[in-house]
């Protein structure tokens, strides 16, 4: 009996795996105080993997050496992303963090455009990014700063990876076997940090509901979506991050919403829509 797959427009997929995504990062930005952000990573990406493993069952025996080639370096991208992440939001603000990232695939963006609406849909997000950046008057990190920029390069890798694994490998056995071996990636870090020693039933819940909000359930969407659209376009469409991680900040955190990140949001939202509405099918 074959699995049942998630079937959605490749949009709303992508939209609503932003969502998940950031009300998954200001839940485990909660977590940190007590198993830290390499454990955190951990239990969200392990828990990932098994609930992935139970729901698709990949044969690994079945899986090509073409595919075996995509498949490993993009989960290696997933797990790198995710865990430097961590260590970025542990150190600066979600929304200056998520922001940061974003420059990865803003660049490839552009790159991959050769249409004169695209980067007026490019710079309009620019805008908002800069806009929502929550820059402030004191000291940042700069290894937090670096951490962004180092997960956004990742995040590029993952597009990109992401892209060409989905045209040649079934969605479902393509994130978990991905999410495998970001796993097998991940884990050694939470272990030698320690903070999986103060894991509890109530923290394990936690990360239960973590591993689906911000990997199990995103990861897949996006694969669907990276299948239909163009690296450029969705590129594009991850520009509602950054507005996506202060609101969910806001709701979680209670970080308030200044005028220029309400500006910000206006942007974001009117590039995403625009890129939908202009991109060739």
């Amino acid at each position: 009996m074959k699995n049942k797959e998630i079937n959605l427009p490749p949009v709303p997929a992508v939209l609503l795996a932003i969502i998940s995504v950031q009300c998954g990062a200001a839940i485990a930005k909660t977590l940190f105080p007590t198993i830290g952000a390499a454990g955190t990573a951990s239990l969200r990406i392990g828990i990932s993997a098994l609930i992935l493993l139970l729901a698709y069952r990949p044969n690994l025996k079945e899986v090509t050496k073409e595919q075996w080639k995509i498949v490993i370096p993009y989960g290696l991208s997933l797990g790198a992303m995710n865990l430097i992440f961590y260590f970025a939001i542990e150190r600066i603000p979600i929304g200056l963090a998520v922001t940061l990232e974003f420059v990865g695939p803003l660049l490839l963006a552009i790159a991959g455009s050769k249409r004169l609406v695209d980067y007026c849909w490019v710079l309009l997000a620019a805008i908002g990014i800069l806009l929502i950046a929550p820059w402030t008057n004191g000291r940042l990190d700069p290894i937090g700063i670096l951490c962004a920029l180092l997960a956004g390069a990742f995040w590029t890798a993952y597009i990109v990876l992401g892209g060409k694994i989905s045209k040649i490998m079934n969605d479902g056995q393509a994130v978990t076997i991905g999410m495998l071996f970001a796993a097998s990636l991940v884990l050694p870090f939470g272990l030698l940090e320690t903070g999986l020693s103060h894991l509890t039933p109530k923290l394990f819940g936690m990360g239960v509901a973590l591993a689906l909000l911000s990997s199990a359930i995103p990861f897949t969407l996006e694969m669907k979506a990276l299948g239909q659209l163009p690296p450029r376009t969705f590129s594009i469409l991850m520009s509602l991050e950054p507005a996506a991680a202060s609101i969910c900040a806001f709701i979680f955190l209670q970080e308030n919403l200044s005028i220029y990140e309400i500006l910000a949001v206006v942007c974001v939202v009117v590039a995403s829509a625009g890129s939908t509405l202009t991109a060739k099918k």
